[in-house]
């Protein structure tokens, strides 16, 4: 079992920067953020593969945000540069415990955060 706990939401105006965290208890094999805006359905952001550190992202996301991780603190960072209002969702963090693959695959994870509000403000 993993619990995951999220924290560093909040409001920033376009152009902006936030990080969120994601303290995670127990093993985790591959690590993601995700997020969900209001009336769409909820989409990959970013994933790390825990043991080499890989990382894949979304398009949308491409060169502003960065994923990463503090194997030590078992802690998740989600670093999101240059903001846009588009942004602006609900960002779950989510793992997976064991497996062969790490893909920003929604039905991959088997464990979420409670998920923490981004409001980018134009």
């Amino acid at each position: 079992q993993v619990r995951l706990v999220e924290s560093g939401g909040g409001t920033v105006q376009a152009g902006g920067s936030l990080r969120l965290s994601c303290a995670a208890s127990g093993y985790t094999y591959c690590m993601g953020w995700f997020r969900q805006a209001p009336g769409k359905e909820r989409e990959g952001v970013a994933r790390i593969l825990s043991s080499s550190g890989n990382t894949y992202y979304a398009d949308s996301v491409k060169g502003r945000f960065t994923i990463s991780q503090d194997n030590a603190k078992n802690t998740l960072y989600l670093q999101m540069n240059t903001l846009k209002p588009e942004d602006t969702a609900i960002y779950y963090c989510a793992a997976r415990g064991y497996g062969a693959v790490c893909r920003l695959l929604e039905r991959d994870f088997g464990y979420w955060g409670q998920g923490t509000q981004v409001t980018v403000s134009s």
